[in-house]
């Protein structure tokens, strides 16, 4: 957390002393249509990432499968679109490495692999817990059993609602 918050500190600094490096090296002029065509193109690649990765997630709902991918996909260049949107040449770099396909694949995996591992943390946590018998609301009461789990199983049925008078 310190490393991150020290990056957050940093990288401001460091996107200034290269604006500052790169125009005094080619100019204020040619540096200042460089950080406005990367802006112009990073809203350009946000707007046409947020409509694709729509389409193709509602392409993928209509077969029936998950989108997971193509929200990955669509995320990863929205990130990539929303930092050449900021103005420096690192966030830039930055930006174009996450809209590249082959590095978007690779970062979008890591990703998802970082959300697994979580997850998996997280139900094991809860699996802890459910076993220990202190997730649901009657476990102090004597002689309160925990709700059964049925995994993989649809029940559909019917009810109608019994008021009690």
């Amino acid at each position: 957390m310190r490393a991150f918050l020290l990056l957050l500190l940093l990288f401001p600094v460091l996107e200034l002393f290269v604006l500052v490096k790169v125009g005094m090296s080619i100019g204020f002029l040619p540096t200042f249509l460089l950080v406005v065509a990367g802006s112009m193109l990073g809203i350009f690649v946000v707007r046409v990432a947020g409509l694709a990765t729509a389409m193709r997630a509602r392409e993928s709902l209509a077969r029936g499968e998950l989108p997971a991918q193509q929200m990955m996909d669509g995320l990863m260049m929205t990130v990539g679109g929303g930092l050449l949107v900021l103005p420096g040449f690192i966030s830039d770099a930055l930006g174009l490495i996450c809209l590249l396909p082959f590095t978007r694949r690779v970062l979008a995996n890591k990703v998802r692999q970082r959300a697994e591992a979580s997850a998996s943390r997280q139900r094991a946590f809860a699996d802890d817990l459910r076993s220990a018998g202190s997730t649901h609301p009657g476990a102090s009461r004597p002689g309160a059993r925990p709700p059964e789990v049925i995994e993989g199983e649809v029940i559909e049925g019917e009810y109608e609602p019994v008021d009690k008078k």
